[in-house]
This record gives C-alpha cells, structure tokens and sequence, in this order.
C-alpha cells in the first residue's frame, strides 16, 4: 500500500528526468550547429557596483542596483566623510545612456589619499567604470579638484580635473585582473582633492579581448596584448540610435555615429529587425556586440558628387602617444545575395582589409563578424583616428557599396603602464627619456634645416633667367626632381610645391612638357580663386568623397566644374594623380571631359566640363525635372553602349528575375510606363536577356545587339508618330523602316564571327549616321540597358552617369 502511495511521485519525478534529458538532447543538438541568434545573459562572477555619495540604493532603468555610500563603506579607506548630494541635476548635453543620469546625483569627496578595495572570486577580465559631475558643496569646490587614480599596475587617470559643473563625464576601463583582490587608489594633488559619483568593478567574459591582433598597415601582427590595460574611448552604434545597458547583456553603451561621420551627405542608414541577426560559433557572440548593433549600419548613398566611389568616413580625437585598439563590426544587412558586397577597409588612410566579402566569410546574410586591428602610437595623425570604408576596385562582381555597423576605439597602456600620461603608477615614467629623445630630434632637424638651406643658395645661383615668370615653385627650385619628373613616388613626399614640377612654357603660359604629355590644361589657383569667388558655397554644385564641386565662370564667360580636394587628404592624392592619368587619355563625346587641374599651394583641385542639365540620375529617380522618354532612355543606352572604357558596372540580375515571373511592369519607371511601346519594350528587354546567357556562344554578338536596340527605337518612334497621325490604329509594322540586320561579320574581313564572340564590329543604320568602330563586352551593356531605362534606384551605378553624362547634355 505504501509503495502504490509512492507511486505517482516517482512516476513525476521520470518524467522530470525525462524532460530534462530531453532539453539537454535539443541544446547539444543546437549547439552543433553552425550558427546561433542569441546565448544566456552573463551574470558577473564579481559585481561590485557603488553610488558613491547616496544616502540610499540606487535602481537604475537597466535593472540594475548601486549600493548606498553607506552599504558599501567597507571597500574604503579614507580619513574623512565627505558627501555630497542634490535631488536633481541639470545638463544640456551628456555622452552617456540617460538611464546612468541618477548615478550623477551624489558624490564622495576624499581629501587626502584614499584607496577602494574589492575582492575578485574569479580572475580574468574585468570592467572598471568611473562617473564624474562636479556637484556644489558649500565648502570644497569640485571643478577646481585636481587628482590621479591608479590601481596595483596601471595609471588610469593623471591630474584628471573636471572644469565644467555641467559636464558629466564617463570614463571606462578593461582589465584582466591576475590576483585576488583589485584597488584603486585616488590621490589628490598637493592642496586639491579628489571626488567620485560612481563605481563599477564588474567581471567581463573571456574571449572579450584576444592576446593578438594584427597591426595597421597590413602584415604584422602584436602580441601580448593581455599584459595591457584598456580604456574605451568610443563605442559607436553605427547607422543607429542609443543602445544602453538594458539592451546590452554586459551593461554597455552604444552611442550614435552622427556626430564623428565626416561625410553624412554620402552615408545613408540600413536596418534588419535585431532577431534576424545571426552568431556564428567561431565569430562574433552578443558578447562581443548586442544584436541590436548588427542589425544596423551605414551604407553608401546617392551623393551630389562627380565622384562616385567615395569612402564612408568616421573621425575621432584620440590622445597622441598612444597605441589604440580598433574593432569594427559588420553584418551584411544590404545585399540580395552572397558574394555582392566588396569593399576596403582603412584606417588614418591605411589599408587595413582589401576586398572585404563578409558572405564568403560567414557564408550567410545578416550574420556577425568583427575584426581587430591596433593602430600604433606613430600612425596616430593631428590628434585623430580616421576609419574609412569604400568600395573595392577591379573586382568582376558585385555592388559598388560599403557598411559599417558598430565602432569600438580602445586606447591601449603605454610602455610605462599608463593610460593617461608618461609618468607610471609608481612615479617612474619616461619624462627623461623623452627629453632626451626631444633634444635629439631638434639636433636632427637643425642639421637638416642648415643642408636644405645650404641647397637653396646653390639652386639660387643656378636659378633660369625667366624663373620670375612662373607663378609656382618651379623644378629648379627642386633639387630632388628633374625637369621632366612626373607624379610623386611617395606620399611623404613634399606637396609644397607644385607635384607635377615645371608648368609654364614662354610661349601659351601653360604647360609645355605636360601638355605635350596629353595631361589637359594648367590652370593657376588664383585663376580658380576668381572664377569661383574665392569658393564661394554658394557656387557648390555638388559633394563628393574628394571634396566639394563648384560652378566657375572664367572671364570669358566659360562655365566648368570645379572639384576642389580636401586638403591634407593622403589618399586624396593618389585619386588626383589616378583622375589626371586616366581622363586625360579619355577623350569621347558620351564622357564628361577633364579640362585641367591646378595643384598650387598644395590644393588638389580638378577642372571638367559643365553639364548645365546636371546628372542623368536627376533626370530619372526623384526629380522634379521632367522624365526623360522612352525615346530618350533608348538612345542614351546606344550612346552607351559604345561610350563603355571595357570595366564592368552592375548586373541586374533583380530584371531578369522579375520578367521571369512576369512582373516586369513593376520595375518600370512610372513616370513613362504609360508610353512605352509594347513590341519596343520586348524587343528591348529580348536583347539584354540573351547578353545575360551562361555561355558565350548563346549570347548575340555586339552588331546584333545595336540592331536590336535600334530596332525597338524604331519601334518606339512609329509608334509615336501612328497615335499621332493615325488615332485608333495600334499595327505599327506597316510604318517601320526596313534595314539590315548584322551578319555577324567585321566590316572589311571575311572570317566569320560567331554569336558569343565580343568582337569589334561596325553595324549601318538609316536611323544613326555617325556609327563607328566599338569595342565590348554585350554582358557589359545588358547590365547598363537594364539599370538605365528600369526604376533601379538602389543599385543604380554611378559610373553610368559618367559614362552618359555629356551625351545627355547634348540631347536635352
């Protein structure tokens, strides 16, 4: 009887034991997988959290509780109670979560040397995160305190002083602790204090920060980084809002990038729903980043801009002297499909990745990834670090476009163990040492300064008898160039003067050698000064990633555009020198031509030709300008189609997939849909699918395809003219104009070409008199029909409006 009470108890208890082992069963199972959208909460090991000040506990928004001044007393010791507190607080402005903003309401004072101990139950990382407001006290003034905070090992701050009694002021800091018990020491200056609002001692994951990370530029690797404090300088939510501690299992805040992006105009959000980002085991985890910070970022946009493959740019003031972490975090939240993204990584005009495919990295969409690089403390220019992103050259697929979703910029301890400063946690530091290297320096650079002095005078005596015609520095004023010298070998190379060397001639005033070499005209600065009212903003026409495009009026009444490049811009040269190389050997009626450049007074500044119509994108998506016709769009894909230079612009493969499904009238520009021909529009869409075959004996030859186009311009033209002159009737075959259709042969040989064959090929119409001689690829050109006459404002190419920019201003 005893046993059958005993009964159903021990038939619960299995079936507890059989759920549990099930739920096991299922977790390992997951765990196999290649991939994960989240994993537990952490839950700190050590958790010391403390509102310095308080009279009571403190609840933040996040969840989170800070201890009383009064529960915490025993981590402390100090030889006075100082406290202070107010009921509110009043700021225009903070950088931290606004959840953090009761933690600025109390602060302790410590008036002599005062030390928090806290004892770690597990060594390893740990987060060290100090609040600071200087709050009113009737008898210590806190914006006057001066004071320094050290622990064990490490200086973290050095005659730290908070000026403003506005400002609160966040600081946080990484360490991997080795020991059991972990201090901070504040110390006041010499007739000061220090004060504190707020302390965080809390444990982080392993796997936070690795050991190595490789080093910019590209090939080197440091190691060691474990023997290092780190202190976060800024962690950026790119293309997104403020991310607090609620929605960050280790209690971070993500900031917006807006305020560090140099170039807003070219930079556009992107978002997927957090729970669509996904973690792979070997990657990223919602340790290293929430998926908040992945499920957002900042794309390319469509910018005012001559330059269509500008760089995405975010620029941060950092401290010189010091090395500093740089962790980027990206999640393909744009493409379509794998391997469609490509784009370069740089960091202070470095390159740091090349060719970047995140999906050949995670072989997914919307998945994690993250990367490491240290900047060393000698690449660290004005006080800044510079993180670009852009699209990739030379490569045979994808989108041009490039993302960031989240920035980390973590400053690294220096030789002498500090985060702040020369000087150590002991006193010693290298303010010998520098004097001496200093002192060296100054040596060097006086030695130098008396040889190019000395190099001067002898250039001076052997100075030309015209050399006072020239309205730059000219190359004998260059003893390290020759006359005929041509673009830098270098980027530390001088720019002072002028980079291409000697530029007027006796005869034109413009350059003799250079123009000789094709390079188009020379024009002085101050020429460009006067036609642009000394770059007047009212005269800018467009932004780009190079800089600012304006409209000049020279005296004669000639307009041009003006880009004028960012000063001081590394990478900036390279893109002038490439543009003047390039351009000045492109000369073609469908191609914006380059005029000339002027590079005095280390400005970088190009000259082309003026479209006054502005670019065909205006013309097609989203402007009030009238749109263009049907008739119109067909002859600008003819014009380019023989203006296409042999590099590849996008494939629509999204066109091709919709007619399959028959919904092409969806991607149809509205604005003509109306008055597009139907036996045009077939004809037309026909001869872009059979350029878009696997295989090149499928695909019609280069003639063909011209005829086909002309064919449905044809078609497009009677059509036209039948609704006018003849109402009522829809046959249009009995007006087209019969002409010959391409044998597939060259003009003047008798070998035969095939229909794959991407051979050069003249093609007569009655409909087009000037016909000549072409080269390309028909895969090319399908690409451009599709994206130029169907609504594909996303992955519309820019190089298009390049490639048919003139051969619009001269149609409209």
């Amino acid at each position: 009887m005893e046993s059958r009470q005993n009964w159903p108890v021990s038939s619960l208890s299995l079936l507890l034991l059989f759920n549990l082992l099930f739920i096991i069963l299922v977790n390992s199972v997951s765990a196999t997988d290649s991939s994960f959208t989240s994993v537990a909460a952490y839950t700190p090991p050590d958790s010391y959290l403390i509102d310095c000040g308080s009279p009571q506990d403190t609840k933040l928004d996040d969840g989170r509780t800070f201890k009383s001044d009064s529960a915490s007393r025993s981590y402390l010791e100090t030889n006075e109670e100082v406290q202070t507190s107010v009921d509110s607080i009043s700021v225009k402005a903070f950088s931290v979560s606004s959840s953090a903003l009761p933690l600025f309401r109390s602060a302790r004072i410590l008036t002599a040397v005062s030390k928090y101990t806290f004892y770690i139950t597990r060594p390893g990382w740990h987060w060290v995160r100090f609040y600071f407001h200087p709050l009113p006290h009737p008898v210590y003034n806190l914006t006057s305190a001066v004071f320094s905070v050290t622990t064990d090992e490490f200086v973290l701050l050095h005659d730290f002083f908070v000026k403003d009694s506005s400002a609160l002021v966040f600081k946080e800091y990484l360490f991997n602790v080795s020991s059991d018990r972990f201090s901070l020491l504040f110390k006041p200056k010499e007739r000061s204090f220090a004060f504190i609002n707020a302390i965080e001692v809390v444990s982080a994951p392993d796997g936070l920060i690795s050991d190595s990370a490789s080093t910019v530029p590209q090939g080197g690797t440091l190691n060691g980084l474990f023997q290092h404090a780190f202190e976060v300088c800024y962690r950026l939510n790119v293309g997104g809002p403020t991310i607090t501690p609620l929605n960050d299992t280790l209690s971070r805040t993500w900031l917006p990038d807006t305020p560090y992006n140099v170039f807003p105009q070219g930079a556009q959000n992107a978002s997927i729903i957090p729970s669509a980002v996904k973690y792979q085991q070997s990657g990223a985890t919602p340790y290293i980043a929430p998926n908040w910070v992945y499920a957002t970022a900042d794309e390319m946009a469509e910018s005012e801009t001559l330059q269509p493959n500008f760089n995405l740019t975010w620029q941060m003031n950092v401290d010189p002297g010091f090395s500093y972490l740089i962790r980027m975090h990206f999640c393909d939240v744009v493409s379509q499909a794998l391997n469609d993204l490509y784009f370069n990584v740089y960091i202070n005009s470095m390159m740091s990745v090349s060719c970047l495919d995140l999906s050949s990295i995670n072989n997914a969409l919307s998945t994690a990834y993250y990367t490491d690089f240290v900047l060393n403390a000698s690449s660290i220019r004005n006080g800044s670090v510079r993180v670009q992103v852009g699209p990739a050259s030379g490569v045979q697929s994808g989108i041009s476009n490039a993302i960031l979703n989240g920035l980390e910029v973590i400053k690294i301890s220096n030789s002498v163990r500090s985060l702040d400063g020369l000087f150590g946690f002991d006193g010693s530091g290298g303010g010998r040492r520098t004097m001496k290297i200093a002192a060296g320096v100054g040596l060097a650079m006086s030695v130098t300064a008396m040889l190019v002095l000395a190099i001067v005078c002898i250039r001076w005596q052997q100075r030309p008898q015209d050399w006072e015609k020239g309205n730059s520095f000219s190359s004998w004023h260059l003893p390290l160039r020759s006359r005929q010298s041509f673009f830098l070998n270098s980027k530390s190379s001088s720019r002072t003067s002028s980079i291409f060397g000697s530029r007027k001639s006796r005869n034109t005033g413009y350059s003799s050698y250079f123009s000789n070499q094709g390079l188009g005209r020379y024009f002085s600065f101050s020429e460009l000064q006067n036609a642009t009212q000394n770059f007047d903003e009212k005269a800018v026409i467009g932004v780009g990633g190079f800089g600012k495009v304006y409209l000049g009026v020279f005296e004669d009444g000639t307009k041009m555009a003006i880009k004028r490049g960012n000063p001081g811009s590394e990478q900036g040269i390279n893109e002038f020198q490439t543009e003047i190389q390039m351009l000045s050997k492109l000369r073609h009626r469908h191609l914006v031509s380059l005029v000339g450049f002027s590079d005095e007074q280390s400005e970088m500044i190009l000259v082309y030709e003026y479209m006054a119509n502005g670019p065909l994108r205006d013309h097609i998506y989203g402007s009030k300008k009238k749109p263009l016709s049907w008739k119109q769009r067909l002859e600008i894909c003819i014009g380019a189609a023989r203006a296409l230079p042999r590099e590849q612009v996008n494939l629509a493969e999204w066109a091709m997939q919709c007619r399959r499904k028959g919904v092409l009238d969806k991607i149809i520009d509205p604005h003509i849909a109306a008055s597009i021909n139907e036996e045009s529009l077939k004809t037309y869409v026909e001869a872009a699918e059979k350029c878009l075959a696997e295989h090149g004996v499928d695909r019609p030859g280069m003639g063909d395809v011209l005829w086909n186009l002309e064919y449905a311009l044809q078609l497009q033209e009677t059509s036209s003219q039948t609704q006018t002159d003849l109402p009522g009737d829809k046959n249009t075959s009995d007006h087209i104009i019969a002409f010959e259709k391409p044998t597939g042969r060259v003009r003047g040989e008798d070998t035969g070409v095939s229909a794959g064959d991407d051979s050069q090929v003249t093609v007569t119409s009655p409909l087009f008199s000037q016909i000549g001689n072409f080269q390309g690829s028909n895969q090319q050109v399908a690409r451009t029909l599709l994206q130029i006459c169907f609504q594909d404002s996303e992955t519309y190419n820019q190089k298009l409006q390049l490639a048919c920019g003139k051969f619009l201003g001269e149609m409209m």
